[in-house]
């Protein structure tokens, strides 16, 4: 263990293994650049095919990183870390795995990186920076993706004004989200900013949606309403300021303007489907589609399913998956707005309690994102936990029953419960912080039938894959994201735990076809039948998940995997 620690302390800064997350510390300087030049492939392409050197492992992983001058952020730090991290890793085909994947979003997903042209006159410490971070092979950025993509690199964020440093990149992407939820706070992913130069994107899919209210597809690439696009907003916003303690950040530019509208949407939809006499009300957002599969627009011409008056829930039309919900009571999204409301209050107080110039945060806003993330917390207790049979009879031969979290619920009584592997799901509870522990019994209970056998509609099982999936991708096809998310939120207090994450990622590593990244969906009976090649969400998450299993287990990483 000593002579592990001794390897990456030097790099990092970090505490040994099984202490709390360091503090930040200074940051070595990343070196920014300009887009790569046009002679380099394109990165779709290219991440298709397998190119030498192999890992020389069994599966034999291609190696898929750009050329450091085809890459379109280069980081000193990760770098060092990459290198370092192959004295810990044993198995070739892991390292590669995490070679290839944990630097994605900065060797191919930074499409541009700059300032404001509102600021372009101002002091260097004045310029608004701007990052435009595309999901993959989607040149589109989510406030979802976008948030996550850099959440991989979060132990390794630290104060630092330089435009070439990983603050910056965080500070680029919580403007340009604000940006955009100003511009449309119901939409989820949007085109590149006029400052970049680059086109909008075309969207085919979207062309006969008809939404409310309307949106610019030069702005806007889709416009499905995701109660975790705006929670994905004050996720990276609680992040950067926890890692930094940069409050006079959150003082400057559109910031405290764009907090108000995503507590002002979510309040908005918190409206239920009828009043008090039974008139059906308007509601604040409606999206239908052209298309032959459910998942794609909304029943009720755009309403959704009903929902109940007085739960204290927020709907949310659509999934972190972009599938619409069954019921619009989504409680993944809801645990998440709570979990980053509260954490947002804290920062809404500090920026009030600034010298100077600082602007001043609309009156009540920090108590307002307190009291909803409180009221929250007691709605999920309240509706969204149901009792469910065991199987097994007590002594009375009566049922056993157990208490777990629904997946959605609309308030009346109906409840879907499953769970999707696309974050925030409910096997995630514990990663975003809504529940201190995942020791926790009622997502103990919950997290035993997601992953059980015929007890989780969208478990994928086989022999490459057992992951839960969704509807999205369909039945057979396990999300890698799943399996990285049970490995994330494992105790791994036993020797059992221990060999289920050896088992689950010994999975991942046979999973890539080849290729050495990882996929949305992989088919669980056969690894050459698989979706998206460019993933950069999964890829860096699975690095994340590297990074914590050498906090956590680095025993772990020291095993094979053939």
């Amino acid at each position: 263990m000593k002579a592990l620690t001794n390897i990456i302390t030097p790099i990092l800064g970090l505490l040994p293994a099984r202490q709390s997350l360091p503090q930040p510390q200074p940051q070595p300087q990343a070196q920014a650049q300009v887009q790569p030049p046009s002679s380099c492939p394109d990165y779709s392409s290219y991440a298709r095919t397998r190119h030498a050197p192999f890992s020389s492992g069994r599966h034999a992983l291609s190696y898929q990183r750009p050329a450091p001058s085809c890459r379109t952020f280069n980081s000193s730090t990760i770098e060092s870390f990459i290198t370092n991290m192959s004295s810990v890793i044993s198995d070739p085909d892991l390292y590669r795995l995490f070679q290839n994947t944990y630097p994605n979003t900065l060797d191919t997903a930074i499409k541009w990186h700059g300032i404001a042209a509102s600021s372009s006159n101002n002091s260097a410490e004045e310029e608004e920076e701007l990052t435009f971070i595309i999901t993959g092979d989607i040149n589109a950025m989510w406030l979802r993706d976008s948030a996550n993509q850099l959440a991989s690199y979060l132990p390794f964020l630290s104060p630092s004004s330089s435009r070439d440093s990983l603050a910056s990149l965080y500070r680029g992407v919580i403007n340009l989200q604000a940006r955009y939820l100003l511009t449309s706070p119901f939409c989820n992913s949007f085109q590149p900013p006029a400052e970049s130069g680059i086109p909008p994107a075309t969207n085919s899919a979207a062309e006969s949606d008809t939404v409310y209210p309307g949106y610019d597809p030069k702005k806007v690439f889709e416009c499905k309403y995701e109660l975790d696009s705006l929670a994905s907003f004050l996720q990276i916003s609680a992040q950067y300021h926890a890692a930094t303690n940069d409050t006079s950040f959150f003082g400057k530019f559109q910031w405290l303007e764009a907090v108000q509208t995503v507590l002002d949407t979510a309040k908005a939809m918190m409206t239920p489907t009828y009043g008090p006499e039974g008139q059906v009300l308007d509601s604040p957002y409606t999206f239908t589609r052209m298309t032959t599969r459910t998942t794609e627009t909304l029943a009720n011409d755009g309403l959704g399913s009903p929902v109940a008056r007085d739960t204290g829930l927020i709907r949310s039309a659509f999934r972190p998956s972009d599938d619409s919900t069954i019921f619009q009571f989504l409680i993944p999204s809801n645990m998440m707005f709570a979990k980053y409301a509260g954490d947002v209050a804290s920062i809404i107080h500090a920026v009030a309690s600034q010298p100077g110039d600082a602007k001043v945060p609309p009156a009540g806003l920090g108590n307002e994102l307190t009291t909803l993330s409180t009221s929250l917390r007691q709605a999920i207790t309240k509706y969204a936990i149901f009792p469910i049979p065991t199987g097994t009879l007590n002594t009375t031969g009566g049922r056993e029953f157990e208490q777990i979290y629904a997946y959605e619920i609309d308030g009346f009584g109906s409840h879907t419960l499953m769970d999707d592997a696309n974050l925030p799901s409910l096997l995630s509870a514990p990663l975003f912080g809504f529940l201190s522990s995942s020791s926790d019994p009622v997502y103990q209970n919950t997290r035993a039938r997601i992953l059980g056998n015929n007890t989780n509609p969208y478990m994928m099982r086989g022999p490459v894959i057992n992951a839960v999936g969704g509807p999205h991708a369909g039945p057979g096809m396990g999300w890698p994201m799943g399996s990285i998310v049970r490995i994330l939120t494992s105790k791994l207090d036993t020797e059992e735990e221990t060999e289920e994450v050896w088992r689950v990622l010994r999975g991942l590593v046979g999973s890539t076809d080849g290729l050495g990244l990882m996929h949305e969906s992989v088919n669980s009976w056969d690894e050459k039948r698989w979706t998206r090649e460019w993933f950069s969400w999964a890829n860096g998450l699975f690095g994340q998940m590297i990074w914590d299993l050498w906090r956590r287990k680095p025993e772990v990483l020291g095993r094979s995997y053939q």
